[in-house]
């Protein structure tokens, strides 16, 4: 994946904006949560400045991605389409003192740096959007995994059949 490596707090001080589209094959991290490396993450990312006085950026991703399902086991086209607020401090004791004057659980405050690399906040956003299982809302066909199911037989089976004789 490119890098793309972004002064935040002038990004921010600035308004500026960056958009783009990435292939999920070039999300390592993403990539290994998918079924395969196919579909394409739309970022965008915003900056501003808070109320309070505080560089913050917003950040969206949307697309469709691969996932596997836990119930049977097979790919399904998954929806992305996230959005987050990050407030940006200076250092770690700087998020934690903006955390506590913002009092939000909606807004995330983390450490900004002259040299952050804004894909890794997209893919990161990406990957927070991904569910911890996913799932079909409705499996397809499981006739062949039902039937292997019922083909089992019960191990008390046996116990039954020696009663009866």
């Amino acid at each position: 994946m490119n890098a793309l490596v972004i002064d935040a707090f002038e990004f921010c001080r600035t308004n500026s904006t960056r958009e783009g589209v990435t292939p999920v094959a070039e999300m390592e991290r993403l990539s290994r949560d998918c079924a395969d490396n196919s579909g394409a993450i739309e970022w965008r990312a915003e900056g501003s400045t808070s109320k309070q006085g505080f560089p913050q950026m917003r950040l969206a991703v949307a697309g469709t991605v691969q996932l596997t399902c836990q119930r049977c086991l097979t790919p399904f086209a998954y929806e992305i389409d996230s959005a987050t607020l990050l407030m940006l401090g200076e250092s770690d004791a700087h998020a934690d003192e903006i955390e506590e004057i913002v009092d939000d659980e909606t807004i995330d405050v983390i450490v900004g740096t002259r040299s952050m690399n804004l894909m890794d906040l997209m893919e990161d956003e990406a990957l927070l959007a991904l569910p911890q299982a996913p799932k079909h809302e409705v499996c397809p066909d499981t006739g062949l995994l039902d039937s292997v199911k019922s083909e089992k037989k019960s191990p008390f089976e046996a116990l039954r059949e020696l009663k009866k004789s």
